[in-house]
């Protein structure tokens, strides 16, 4: 099972956070003269186009600033120290558990290191307000080789909002990604309705008993399915079981209404799909817990969005969608909201995760003392019951 809590699963198989699709994008860069920071975040992989040139040289699918030189001929060459930079705004912000840089095809320009630093700032900051922000190194300096997929696991368990990829002294970095877990801010999501499973806030397919054609990942990405490799999709069945996808939602909640997408699944959509809760909100494990029905096993039509309305009531931490006997599906939503149980763990995960003065900040701003609110941060990890009232009670006033 690849989950956030599993040790052993792959940061890759986490979102990634500096996804385009998730609202990321490039805030500032110091230095892009030979091909665009933007490039980037760009999602497919970066091509090579040889002897394909423009006004600045070979045209590179990536980053690349211009080469670096000293201050004076008796100093032609950049300091350790010189170096160029780009600054990221991660599409959902979440604690960073693993960094990729990438140096496809820079083989004679790639940078002879980087390092990764990121900050946490609310709102919508300018780049002037991110330069003075504080700034935490989560991917020490690091000699790069070209053509080289870089991955660094990071251990840091604070939420950050952004990023900076330095580079040493120049050179091109063909793609950047952050894999995470995202942890969204509870106060924006109290009192309303929204995808449960959903990336952006936090829902992650944390399991699939088949992923040969494309990844589980895509069922709760952000927008519809535009082809079929937008989906999820497994192989061809030749037994009497059934193929199934495992989600963990971004916070207890109940399941008010569920859409089963198989847009563009024309001639390989399932025949039939069901939909299973279950609440580990008691303490139990989904691997050996028992699951109950949220949706009956329903008859699916092709290149269809399929919505039904649940009975609300019970409160589910996980679903797992059963399709019958095998097939594709492009997208799964189910529209719900947090439970008393399900925001307070949720605000407790995102309180513990906060950098120290934004932690104290939430609390003051909420109207806690500022001496109560300096020690309940330093009390952290707050857990249990009444630490998450604590905490819930201090955010919401109820």
């Amino acid at each position: 099972m690849t989950t956030a809590d599993n040790p052993s699963a792959p940061f890759t198989e986490l979102v990634n956070l500096a996804s385009r699709l998730l609202g990321a994008g490039v805030v500032a860069t110091n230095e892009d003269t030979f091909a665009d920071a933007e490039n980037l975040l760009v999602a497919k992989p970066a091509e090579f186009r040889p002897h394909t040139f423009g006004h600045k040289g070979q045209i590179m699918d990536g980053w690349e600033s211009k080469r670096r030189r000293g201050v004076s001929a008796d100093q032609p060459h950049p300091t350790d120290e010189d170096h160029d930079w780009t600054i990221v705004r991660l599409g959902a912000a979440g604690v960073v558990r693993g960094v990729i840089v990438d140096t496809a095809h820079f083989t004679g320009n790639y940078p002879e290191s980087a390092s990764v630093e990121a900050a946490s700032v609310p709102g919508h900051p300018s780049p002037e307000e991110l330069q003075d922000a504080e700034w935490t190194t989560i991917v020490p300096r690091t000699a790069l080789r070209g053509d080289t997929v870089h991955e660094f696991a990071v251990t840091d368990g604070t939420r950050y909002t952004h990023v900076r990829l330095n580079i040493f002294p120049d050179g091109g970095v063909a793609r950047l990604r952050v894999h995470g877990e995202v942890l969204p801010d509870p106060r924006e999501l109290d009192g309303l309705t929204f995808d449960l499973a959903a990336q952006e806030y936090g829902g992650v397919a944390e399991a699939a008993s088949d992923r040969y054609f494309s990844s589980p990942h895509n069922l709760n990405a952000p927008g519809r399915a535009s082809v079929m490799g937008d989906g999820w999709e497994t192989r061809r069945r030749r037994d009497k079981a059934n193929d199934w996808v495992q989600i963990a939602l971004a916070g207890g909640g109940e399941v008010l209404a569920v859409e089963v997408d198989t847009s563009c699944f024309v001639a390989n959509a399932p025949g039939w799909a069901d939909l299973i809760g279950f609440d580990a909100s008691t303490g139990a494990d989904p691997a050996d817990g028992e699951w109950f029905e949220l949706l009956p096993r329903t008859r699916l039509q092709p290149d269809t969005r399929h919505r039904f309305r649940l009975d609300a009531g019970r409160a589910v931490t996980h679903v797992r969608i059963n399709v019958h006997p095998d097939g594709g599906l492009a997208r799964l939503r189910l529209t719900g909201r947090l439970t008393r149980a399900g925001r307070a763990a949720l605000a407790l995960r995102w309180f513990n995760a906060l950098p120290a003065t934004e932690a104290v900040a939430a609390l003051t701003g909420a109207g806690l003392g500022a001496d109560e609110a300096a020690a309940l941060t330093a009390a952290r990890p707050a857990a249990g019951p009444a630490a998450a009232e604590t905490v819930v009670r201090s955010l919401f006033g109820n």
